[in-house]
């Protein structure tokens, strides 16, 4: 099958933070396929290497640089780097997070914190600190990450949905307060994704089947359409979606 080219990625640097499994890998990947200068910060750091070694072959050797999100002075340094190495950031996706399982009655008040910082704080730094680069450009767009967790009431990861349901209100107000720079701000919402961390930690194979049955669409969702959804919205396609959270979950919600 076939999928769409978008020549106004050609060129552009991308930034993505979590790139280095899962959806950000796909996210990566898509957008390095795409020609783009894509750089990408984790923690995880072989396969984050794996990755880029995988896509010798591409326009632009994937930059890596390992970061710790929770530390935000390390990734405004990120930023930076990456526009002295690559040029100004074109496209931020704010992919990073962790769908950590917990239950009520153990989340402490560090734990709550630690979750916000993992999956939303992050987000808005990342996108103030990418904002002038993107002035400099006179456009940018910043892809947020949300779920479709805080939208049905998922158990067993409150802190996780609390932070996801945010990133919605946050992708709004930025959007407005970005949209005279002519910064487009949107978010996607997954559903589940099967990938191999899922697998590994929170279901089996047949769970994964059984998951793909309660959808509309019924077949796996995997983190390549998802990916596809963000080369959509970080190129100049869509220039004129602002504000917006789009769905990817096969009409499971």
């Amino acid at each position: 099958m076939d999928f769409a080219t978008y020549p106004s990625l050609a060129e552009r640097t991308v930034f993505v933070t979590g790139g280095g499994s899962g959806i950000g890998a796909a996210i990566v990947t898509a957008l390095a396929g795409q020609g783009a200068k894509v750089a990408f910060v984790d923690v995880q750091g072989e396969a984050s290497k794996a990755l880029v070694a995988s896509l010798s072959d591409a326009r632009h050797h994937p930059l890596f640089i390992p970061c710790d999100l929770v530390d935000i002075d390390a990734l405004r340094a990120a930023i930076e780097q990456v526009r002295a190495r690559l040029g100004p950031i074109a496209a931020l996706v704010n992919n990073a997070a962790n769908d950590d399982r917990h239950d009520v009655d153990t989340v402490t008040p560090d734990y709550w914190d630690r979750a916000m910082n993992v999956n939303l704080r992050h987000q808005f730094f990342a996108a103030q600190a990418a904002r002038p680069q993107m002035r400099e450009l006179g456009f940018g767009s910043i892809v947020n990450f949300s779920s479709i967790a805080w939208m049905g009431g998922g158990t067993r990861m409150i802190a996780y949905s609390s932070a996801k349901a945010a990133v919605v209100g946050m992708t709004h107000s930025l959007a407005r307060e970005f949209g005279p720079d002519n910064i487009r701000v949107n978010a996607i919402a997954p559903g589940a994704v099967i990938t191999e961390r899922q697998l590994r930690l929170w279901m089996t194979e047949a769970d994964a089947d059984r998951l793909a049955q309660r959808q509309c669409i019924r077949r796996r969702l995997t983190a390549d359409e998802v990916a596809r959804t963000v080369l959509f919205l970080a190129a100049d396609d869509s220039r004129m979606i602002t504000k917006q959270c789009l769905t990817v979950d096969a009409g499971l919600r």
